[in-house]
């Protein structure tokens, strides 16, 4: 097999990049180890930067989300008091959409079976090989029988535990790990809220969000080490009620709990994202604590970066954006991790905390809610750093 561009992995990055190239008419293959029923019901992000919408919609990606996605135009922070950050009035006009990472993957799923190169399921890639010369090969198994995807470029958007990072031989990696890990839960019940709730209390972290107008996602601030399975639905309920507590008449909504897991809250960068004709992008490169809601949309950033580069390339034969890849996508990476760390540790009670810490936490919070300044700064940074 031989293609412009191999492309391991078939989350949204990797299908979004699919999209990008053939709307540019540069063709590629998409190597997938799971199959498609598990990359559709895969549950992760689900908020999408002003700037990821933009580009899902200019993708030919959007019509659904556009008729079913919730538009927010603010999140509320609440702590001794409750507080609405106004996003459009603090950003020129900018806001966030509520849609499911699940549900992006199967729009762009249907757009490559339907228009775009191969899209191979139960493929599973082995290494990657020669990324330092002009011909970088995938060696891949499917169907029990190995093979080879010869390409000009290879794009590793296949996360952590991916081949494609591990074929980078060099290179400087950054990683913090926190205590805490948060016990997100998905919920038949319609959210108490219409928009997101970050809540700061003595008792921990929590987060209302939701899934559609009938799915509630909420998550609570646990030890690293916690089984989900430890806690009872009713613990759970009775614990997201005593953070979200209010001095006014909001009530939690309580229903079925379909699904709880603990996912671990760490921050890791790979510098650099490019080794020869190899190029990393999404999970395979970084990892933000998902406070600031920027998984996604940094994976977005990057495969957008890529596409825009090799389009140029191919129109000017000028590798200029191709050799500042690196370079560009992590001046918005870094921020992104700056921001996703200031979410973190602005909210969470890190075991151990001192009273002169948690007397910290609360100015910093007041600043926010009190400065117009230091609030547009949480707004700019939360609707999406620009792309490029």
């Amino acid at each position: 097999m031989r293609t412009t561009v191999g492309i391991i992995g078939a989350g949204p990055a990797g299908l979004l990049l699919a999209r990008l190239l053939h709307n540019a008419g540069i063709d590629s293959v998409v190597l997938e180890s799971r199959d498609r029923a598990y990359v559709e019901r895969r549950q992760r992000a689900g908020i999408l930067e002003q700037g990821t919408v933009d580009v899902l919609r200019g993708a030919g990606a959007g019509e659904r989300m556009d008729r079913e996605g919730l538009r927010h135009d603010g999140i509320e922070l609440r702590f001794a008091r409750r507080h609405r950050v106004d996003f459009p009035a603090l950003t020129g006009g900018r806001s966030v959409m509520v849609y499911a990472q699940t549900e992006v993957c199967k729009d762009l799923i249907a757009l490559q079976l339907k228009e775009g190169g191969p899209l191979l399921f139960e493929t599973e890639a082995l290494a990657v090989e020669g990324a330092d010369t002009q011909r970088p090969r995938v060696r891949f198994r499917r169907e029990g029988v190995e093979d080879v995807l010869e390409c000009d470029y290879v794009v590793g958007c296949d996360g952590y535990w991916g081949v494609a990072r591990s074929a980078v031989p060099d290179g400087r990696t950054f990683e913090r790990t926190y205590p805490f890990g948060w016990l997100g839960i998905l919920a038949d019940v319609a959210p108490s809220h219409d928009e997101l709730v970050y809540a700061r209390h003595d008792r921990g972290f929590a987060l209302l969000s939701m899934r559609s107008p009938s799915v509630s996602r909420l998550y609570l601030q646990v030890p690293a080490d916690t089984d989900a399975d430890s806690w009872s639905d009713e613990r759970i309920w009775d614990e997201l009620e005593r953070r979200f507590e209010t001095d006014d008449d909001w009530s939690l909504r309580r229903g079925p709990i379909t699904q709880k897991s603990v996912t671990p809250m760490r921050s890791y960068v790979h510098e650099p994202m490019r080794h020869g004709r190899l190029f990393l992008a999404g999970d395979a490169a970084h990892i933000v604590p998902p406070t600031g809601a920027k998984g996604l949309n940094l994976a977005v950033g990057d495969v957008v970066t890529f596409a825009r580069a090799l389009t140029h390339r191919t129109a000017t034969g000028s590798e200029d954006l191709l050799d500042a890849y690196s370079a560009t996508c992590l001046r918005r990476v870094w921020q992104a991790e700056r921001f996703s760390y200031d979410m973190t540790t602005l909210l969470h009670t890190a075991p151990g905390a001192t009273p002169f810490e948690d007397r910290l936490q609360l100015a910093r919070l007041d600043r926010i809610t009190s400065s117009r300044a230091a609030e547009t700064d949480l707004a700019e940074a939360y609707t999406g750093f620009p792309i490029g």
